[in-house]
């Protein structure tokens, strides 16, 4: 149930001492409180401190006798933590709290940060996808990531390996938000912590809901997930399988009414069988940045980042399908069964990089072009 529907008598108003942030994180980090819980206790009580004094007595009314509030002693430890790291409380109703998290039922009401915490009111896509990715697959997250951060749009994912790894190195430059499952403070995977700490000190920002120095485990990652999708205009899986987190990604940021898109794969690819599914039941098709934009673009304008220097984005930013089938005619008449280079490629066709990149990536896909070692290209057929 939304905040504003508990109680219009208690409306939440974000703390503003440090008593009552320390109130507000021992209410949560309580026995039994989830966040369904501690939104009800501070419509009821008015206030985190309130909610502590009558805690034990709700706890007795539901069976629960010989209850014991968070002792402060715990939380101070977090805080310890705290100090040490560099990170920051944000409370709901906080002006950097991120407000596409308003729309949900089980918006967290304290999230830990470090790094750049203004971007996470920019308008922000969500890649995800396989841990065990493909070749294809990293460079098709990268092609992405780089031309959605050229328009304008944070990327947000979740830190793990293969496709979310791949996604957040590629937005280094224009703005990376990483939520993790586990404490904000603990990098995982261990290979990932050169990563985020990139994250942190060149503009994006590493975010949780977690008690700091708390270790992931797989049941925080459900949880993880439903931040991923609700910060972002759109979910965009790029490999995944059946069964996958990112299939629950999608799932719940249909829930929560965000678009949903994937790129399609081979059949016989497992990495692909999640995501062929989605786009069976609807989800959106992408095969370069600049769809992904296309269908965004009636729903938000990107807002540039100037910390990252980056251009305001114009009429201009997607290009028109026509313009997209001449450079892939254009590509394709200069290929032929022996290879070229890439960087040869582009210099004779006298294009951008940002724009020839995702052209091939879309020739790929459709099997019309090879790529191999060493950054050679040729036709196929």
């Amino acid at each position: 149930m939304p905040l504003e529907h508990i109680s219009s008598t208690h409306p939440l108003l974000p703390p503003t001492t440090e008593d009552q942030k320390v109130d507000w994180l021992r209410l949560l980090r309580s026995r039994r409180v989830g966040i369904s819980t501690f939104y009800r206790l501070m419509g009821d009580h008015g206030s985190a401190a309130a909610a502590l004094e009558h805690l034990p007595e709700v706890a007795r009314a539901a069976g629960v006798e010989n209850y014991e509030v968070c002792p402060e002693a715990v939380i101070q430890n977090e805080l310890n933590r705290v100090q040490a790291v560099g990170a920051v409380l944000i409370c709901r109703g906080d002006k950097d709290y991120p407000q596409a998290l308003l729309d949900l039922d089980d918006a967290p009401p304290l999230l830990w940060a470090i790094g750049t915490t203004d971007i996470l009111n920019q308008p922000q896509i969500a890649l995800v996808g396989a841990r065990n990715a493909s070749s294809l697959g990293g460079r098709m997250a990268r092609a992405l990531a780089t031309g959605l951060g050229e328009a304008g749009f944070v990327i947000t994912s979740g830190l793990a390996r293969g496709v979310d790894t791949a996604a957040h190195m590629a937005a280094l430059d224009t703005g990376t938000v990483a939520v993790l499952g586990g404490g904000v403070d603990v990098l995982y995977p261990a290979e990932n912590a050169r990563l985020a700490e990139d994250i942190a000190s060149r503009g994006g920002v590493r975010l949780s809901e977690q008690p700091m120095g708390l270790q992931p485990q797989a049941r925080h990652f459900p949880a993880r997930n439903r931040i991923i999708s609700g910060l972002a205009k759109a979910v965009v899986v790029v490999e995944a399988a059946a069964k996958s987190g990112s299939l629950i990604t999608a799932r719940t940021a249909l829930d929560q009414g965000r678009e949903v898109m994937a790129v399609p794969g081979h059949p016989f690819d497992a990495r692909a069988s999640g995501c062929n599914m989605l786009l069976r039941d609807g989800a959106r098709l992408v095969r370069s940045a600049e769809d992904v934009i296309e269908a965004l673009t009636p729903l938000v304008q990107p807002v540039p980042n100037p910390q990252h220097g980056q251009q305001a984005p114009t009429e201009n930013t997607a290009r028109s399908l026509a313009e997209v089938a001449q450079l892939h005619q254009q590509i394709l008449d200069r290929l032929g069964p022996s290879p070229v280079g890439e960087d040869q490629l582009i210099r004779d066709l006298g294009a951008p990089s940002r724009a020839v990149s995702p052209a091939l990536t879309d020739l790929e896909l459709e099997g019309r072009i090879s790529r191999q070692p060493g950054g050679l290209i040729s036709r196929v057929g």
